[in-house]
């Protein structure tokens, strides 16, 4: 069977003499038998609900179907009802069920997590370098770099340069008197440099500006070996030409290539051998090769490692797998070596516990160290692997749990003086109808409103600032609970990154990250609290805890304390929430949502477009379900079920399973690229690629409003919705995408040429009874209120009817009610 709209859920009669089946007609799903005999096909029934051909069907595509014995009638689900009606079509009707089934419900953890406390504690230290002599460590936070006893003391900084340049990637000398790092500035690009490893004026290597990285001392100290890499995107394309692996003069010169196609650049015993991280069909491979990139010699390789680092004494080498850094010994010569956590020809031992980025050696390899969060941790090498026969009682080597802390405390940037915002309209969204004032006071006392009220209402304090903003109008900041990057570029954070600017001018304030690469989004989220980057609050799961094999992450979880790895891995990088991915078991991801639990973080799962997983996610007591439910119509069983739990729902309505979704109907419905505000803070020829050339299909053939409709349902249950924009345009993603969902297709179109006004359109699905968990969550209100922590958002003009937008905070100052355990769940269907 074959033709338009596909044909699934194929089921032969029991005579042999026709099959049923299901075929999309356009938007809708129709049940069609075809005569085996003729090959005639005719519709016996027209309104299923909506098939997932158009989303991921690995349990099937539509609920099966059967025949009855004498292959007259079929009997199939549709509508929320089981029904039968005649092979020929006629006499279709209702099969009435009753069912009361009781299921049990984890209570999701929500704990009470600080939106902009006054001081913060920094624990995105990064590239942590342990001195040659094991004595010191030279890290970098919050830009700068520091330099630490490893016995314990004060930290200092290293350079002298008090300008806002970042410094970044810093390498020892093997004599331990020079460290070399990148100097980074958006505008002049990054420069390699050296300066004294007792601190004062760096000098510079390279001639030439770059995108630099991870420079390395060659064992004699007479050579750099880093990697140039090409801009783009957030940063310069200027300066990309020819990346790859070189090296140059320690005391400068030119620069010449080594290697195309390879990274991670170091030394093991001999100045004449550079080794390198590459990768071939699909396995990342630690080679080496003269200084030339010749004379090309492949030492290991292993399908989940994700970096090699060779000890200087050139005797082992650390591998990193599963977030853990792993030991083995270095064959001599070229034989190639497979590599892999479970071991195989060679001996190899877990040296790591809880997470390890940033792998290094000192001591001429008679030391490894790495770091996890703002912790470094120290092996002495001997230790990883015995030199003579032990008994099976023998003890074996255990992990280290403490290390020496390179965390600081800092205080956060805050605003100061008083702010009076006078002749606005104000969306306070305290009541149902938005909780308008005309000709309203905002007074801002640091970063707090002391006030709001009409004119005349409002005392403005005596010595504030007074800007007039009449004919404009004031909403809260907007909250995306769910938004994707970018932050960095392979671990540079730039010092203006454009995409957080843009959505920060569109009215987004705070952001959660369900997914985002830790170096990059903790280290961002500290340079906001600390005021050297501009962009909204940021909040982050960082990696994902994911289920499929791949090298970079790949979380492997077979029992509670793996589990628990992750989650204290995330939590010590700076994580409030877990991103439970797509763990292949359910067993797994319910050992995800234990170990946020203990640790006292939220549980944000992916739905998968699977609704089984979806089920199972609010049963097992995530804290969120992240994306819609792929199914278009919801019925008294998810109503109950999901209204009696306490997980919440982010159905992302600008990108949805089941259909084209709110992305690319406002990509085609409105001139994206002219916004203003979006045109000043997005590189012109990425948003013209993005949105200027746009496909546009029937109205009938998206579904955000569909999923709108039937978050709609749940919010009226009692289930907390929130509005995430998922990373997409911004402008269509924040804020539209959290503030406005289209008229179902029986309401009409309004505005010139029948384009939709987007005012009149704001949330008319979404509207709901709660905004938030914290009552301070998207409101303007009284004396002392941080409204999410958010300044206010001016818009020009109106709101249009005063909808409320169906927006909430991913962070609470206010918790739950500390409830835990399992709960009974009565479920009535019919």
């Amino acid at each position: 069977m074959a033709g338009a709209g596909g044909a699934v859920r194929p089921q032969p009669s029991p005579d042999g003499k026709s099959i049923a089946f299901v075929r999309r007609e356009r938007t809708r799903s129709g049940l069609y038998v075809k005569d085996l005999t003729s090959g005639v096909e005719r519709r016996i029934y027209a309104d299923l609900d909506p098939d997932m051909q158009e989303t991921w069907a690995v349990v099937g595509i539509y609920p099966n179907l059967a025949w009855t014995p004498d292959s007259k009638s079929l009997v199939f689900w549709a509508g929320g009802k089981i029904r039968r009606v005649n092979a020929d079509g006629s006499n279709a009707q209702v099969i009435p069920f009753r069912v009361s089934d009781s299921r049990t419900v984890i209570s999701a953890p929500h704990p009470k997590i600080p939106v902009a406390p006054d001081r913060f504690t920094t624990k995105m230290t990064r590239f942590a370098a342990v001195s040659p002599d094991g004595r010191q460590v030279v890290y970098e936070s919050l830009g700068k770099l520091y330099v630490k006893p490893m016995a314990g003391g004060a930290a200092k900084r290293l350079t002298r340069t008090n300008d806002d340049s970042l410094e970044l990637w810093p390498a020892w000398s093997r004599d331990g008197r020079t460290i070399a790092f990148v100097s980074w500035t958006d505008q002049g690009l990054g420069r390699i440099k050296t300066v004294a490893a007792t601190g004062g004026a760096s000098r510079d290597v390279t001639s030439q500006p770059g995108h630099y990285a991870r420079p390395q001392f060659s064992p004699d100290g007479g050579t750099l070996v880093f990697e140039k890499n090409e801009g783009g995107f957030l940063t310069s394309r200027a300066w990309s030409e020819n990346p790859g692996v070189y090296r140059v003069a320690a005391s400068g010169g030119p620069i010449e290539r080594v290697a195309r196609d390879m990274g991670s650049p170091h030394f093991g015993a001999a100045s004449d051998r550079v080794f390198m991280v590459g990768s071939e069909k699909g396995k990342q491979q630690l080679v080496s090769t003269n200084l030339d990139g010749e004379a090309r010699r492949v030492h290991a390789q292993g399908e989940l490692v994700n970096d090699y680092m060779v000890s200087p004494d050139g005797q082992h080498f650390a591998f990193r797998q599963n977030y853990e850094v792993n030991v083995m010994p270095l064959m001599p010569g070229s034989q190639e070596v497979a590599v892999d956590i479970k071991g195989g020809p060679m001996p190899v031992t877990k040296a790591s516990s809880g997470g390890a980025q940033w792998m290094h050696w000192s001591r001429n390899g008679g030391q490894l160290h790495w770091s996890m969060g703002p912790t470094v941790y120290t092996v002495a090498t001997p230790t990883l692997f015995r030199t003579a026969p032990a008994g099976e009682d023998a003890p074996k080597f255990e992990p280290p749990t403490s290390g020496v802390s390179l965390a600081t405390e800092v205080a956060a940037v805050k605003p100061t003086g008083t702010v009076a915002l006078t002749g606005a309209r104000i969306v306070t969204m305290a009541r149902e109808d938005g909780g308008i004032i005309e000709d309203g006071v905002v007074v801002i006392r640091g970063d707090r409103i002391a006030a709001v009220g009409r004119r005349g209402e409002v005392q403005v304090p005596a010595g504030a600032k007074t800007v007039d903003v009449s004919g404009k109008t004031i909403i809260p900041g907007l909250v995306d609970a769910h938004a994707h990057g970018p932050y960095g570029v392979d671990e540079l954070v730039p010092q203006q990154n454009w995409s957080l600017m843009v959505n920060l001018a569109l009215g987004t304030t705070t952001i959660h990250d369900p997914s985002s690469r830790a170096a990059e989004v903790f280290a961002a989220q500290e340079l906001q609290r600390a005021g050297r980057i501009v962009g909204p609050r940021i909040f982050s799961t960082g990696e994902v805890v994911y289920g499929a094999k791949s090298p970079r992450n790949y979380a492997d979880i077979n029992s509670l304390d793996d589990a628990l790895a992750h989650v204290r891995r995330l939590k010590a990088q700076g994580a409030h929430s877990v991103k439970n991915y797509n763990q292949p078991r359910r067993d797994q991801r319910m050992l995800v949502v234990e170990a946020a639990r203990r640790e006292n973080m939220q549980v944000v799962a992916e739905g998968g477009a699977l609704f089984g997983q979806d089920m199972t996610i609010v049963a097992d007591g995530n804290s969120t379900l992240e994306h819609n439910i792929p199914q278009m119509r919801l019925y008294e069983d998810v109503l109950s079920y999901m209204g009696q739990a306490d997980t919440e729902y982010t159905p992302t309505l600008v990108v949805t399973f089941g259909g084209l979704a709110g992305d690319p109907y406002w990509r085609a419905h409105t001139d994206v690229f002219s916004q203003p505000v979006v045109a000043a803070n997005t590189p012109p020829a990425q948003l013209a690629a993005e949105t200027v050339r746009r496909p546009i299909a029937p109205e009938g053939d998206y579904v955000d409003d569909d999923s709108a409709r039937e978050a709609h349902k749940l919010a009226k249950r009692g289930v907390l919705v929130s509005i995430g924009a998922h990373g997409q345009q911004a402008g269509i993603g924040p804020p539209l995408g959290a503030l406005v969902v289209r008229p179902r297709r029986d309401e009409p179109r309004r505005g010139a040429a029948g384009r939709h006004d987007r005012a009149g359109a704001v949330a008319r699905h979404g509207r709901r009874h709660r905004i938030a968990r914290g009552r301070q969550a998207g409101r303007l209100g009284g004396a002392g209120r941080r409204p999410d922590g958010r300044h206010p958002q001016l818009r020009e003009g109106s709101p249009g009817d005063g909808g409320r937008p169906d927006v909430r905070s991913a962070v609470h100052e206010r918790g739950r009610d500390g409830r835990e355990g399992a709960r009974a769940v009565l479920v009535g269907v019919s």
